[in-house]
């Protein structure tokens, strides 16, 4: 006898066969002669093929609102597979149980249509009797049927052949919430990886609001095991997935839409995450492109910034710090960077770290940064004071500063994008600088970045220089600004030291 392992079993589910429709795109034109067929959708029907056929079982699909990939893949495909295999167990999820319930009903309505007219299409599906709710119904005689559920809900007990997830989050709220975001991850984690077998299917539809969505995050995890289109309203790159010029916009499902005038409304935050799957303006957020200058090497220590010459040592040196608290691969990274400022009031970055290290290695990292620069005061984040790198390099006589936290992250960082926009904060050049790449993305993407660790040093960065360049010409300022401070411990008096200035400068109190 032979003997056919689970796996094979679960496989032929999936097996190509004669259907009696090729794509569920052919599908919904016979069921709704109103269904408009895209470019778009094509790639999407032969995706969602390519996904029962078994040459792949994990799809993403990223595309703008209101162009039917909700329809195709929740409503459309489902009903498409099971007309060729009433066996399939289906979930639908979404971010809330009704949105769920919707696709599950919608496919129901279709099973119930026909009434024998030549009007009506008969998919062969019977419900049985005692298993008819809108969100949860069997198929007569079958194993197969869809379960809908939100992404709070639960599959407790049901295998699935085929999950579907569409939409998890709801909107640009849900998506910049951590705990909304963590919700969804927790149901991939906890209700729907458990759920699947040996040859289940998964295809997640969804627009693009944040770096860390349940798309994104699944992507940063096991970025090789899904097939991905994602389909930007405007094309931007030679690789488009309709094969279209950069700058040349998408057939609408809606029929002419302005895009222009649409991206002109929702502004470029929503615009790069919802329109073009890309969850920060391709010029930057709040850290604009343009304004992350680079500056050039000089003769021996001085640096050309667009041309001004700035000897380094004339020039304050410092070191803000961030420190991960684990290596783990989701964790944040250990940043460090080495900062000057110059006399005429440019913060320039000469050198940093960003990686993923064990605690143990922080202060060798952030002392080399020092020593390799001949920096002074190293600044950290005041929840980090009780580190190891602060304890060692109290060991080692080095002078460390405590930074408060006293506003959210986007808050902090408006005076380092201020600086950037007038053209006064400059970074190392790429050729000496490898690192310069994952910085650059970090800044560009922030606030939906996936981390912000960077943003935070650079923002660091630019509240002690505004705390400690006094611009000249206004003398009488700087010695009322003087003699208002009390405080002349190692800190000022260090600060003191290097650039000849009076001690006592507040770094969190000044005007910056």
């Amino acid at each position: 006898m032979t003997v056919i392992s689970p796996w094979e079993v679960a496989a032929r589910h999936f097996l190509p066969r004669t259907r009696r429709w090729a794509t569920p795109g052919e599908m919904a034109q016979v069921l709704d002669p109103t269904t408009v067929q895209t470019p778009a959708l094509d790639v999407i029907d032969r995706e969602l093929v390519a996904l029962a056929d078994g040459d792949i079982d994990r799809l993403m699909v990223f595309m703008s609102p209101q162009e039917g990939k909700s329809v195709r893949v929740s409503h459309r495909f489902v009903e498409w597979l099971l007309v060729e295999n009433p066996d399939l167990r289906v979930a639908i999820v979404s971010y809330a149980d009704e949105m769920a319930r919707r696709w599950g009903s919608d496919i129901k309505l279709d099973c119930q249509t026909f009434n024998g007219d030549d009007d009506t299409v008969d998919l062969g599906l019977r419900l049985r009797a005692d298993s008819r709710a809108a969100g949860r119904w069997q198929i007569e005689g079958r194993k197969g049927g869809v379960y809908c559920v939100g992404v709070a809900g639960a599959l407790t007990g049901k295998a699935v052949d085929v999950l579907v997830i569409d939409d998890p989050l709801k909107d640009l709220e849900q998506a910049q919430s951590a705990a909304y975001r963590e919700r969804a991850w927790r149901f991939w984690q906890a209700v729907a990886v458990p759920r699947l077998g040996p040859g289940s299917k998964v295809v997640l539809v969804q627009t693009r609001w944040h770096q860390l969505d349940l798309g994104g995050r699944l992507l940063e995890q096991d970025p090789d095991r899904w097939r991905v289109v994602s389909i930007p309203a405007v094309a931007e790159s030679d690789d488009d997935p309709l094969g279209r010029r950069p700058g040349e916009p998408m057939q609408s499902a809606r029929g002419e839409r302005d895009w222009a005038k649409i991206r002109a409304d929702v502004g470029e935050y929503v615009w790069a995450s919802l329109y073009q799957q890309r969850p920060a303006p391709a010029d930057g957020g709040l850290f604009k492109r343009a304004g992350l200058r680079h500056w050039t090497k000089g003769a021996d220590q001085r640096l050309l910034l667009d041309g001004r010459l700035v000897d380094l040592r004339d020039c304050w040196k410092f070191l803000t710090v961030d420190l991960a608290a684990s290596m783990r691969t989701s964790a944040d990274y250990t940043v460090a960077a080495v900062w000057a400022i110059s006399v005429d009031g440019d913060l320039v970055m000469l050198d940093g770290i960003r990686e993923r290290m064990d605690p143990s290695g922080h202060w060798p990292a952030v002392r080399a940064l020092r020593e390799r620069w001949s920096a002074d005061v190293v600044f950290v984040e005041s929840r980090m004071f009780g580190t190891t790198l602060v304890y060692e390099a109290g060991r080692a006589g080095v002078p460390v500063q405590e930074l408060h936290a006293d506003t959210d992250k986007l808050t902090r960082a408006l005076p380092a994008t201020a600086r950037a926009d007038s053209g006064r904060l400059w970074f190392p050049p790429a050729d000496r600088f490898p690192a310069w790449s994952d910085w650059q993305d970090e800044l560009l993407a922030f606030p939906n970045a996936a981390h912000d660790d960077v943003v935070d040093v650079v923002a660091y960065a630019a509240r002690v220089a505004g705390a400690h360049w006094l611009p000249s010409g206004t003398a009488d300022q700087v010695d009322a600004r003087r003699a208002a401070r009390h405080d002349d411990g190692p800190i000022g008096q260090a600060y003191a030291a290097a650039t000849g200035a009076s001690a006592g400068v507040d770094l969190m109190s000044m005007n910056y």
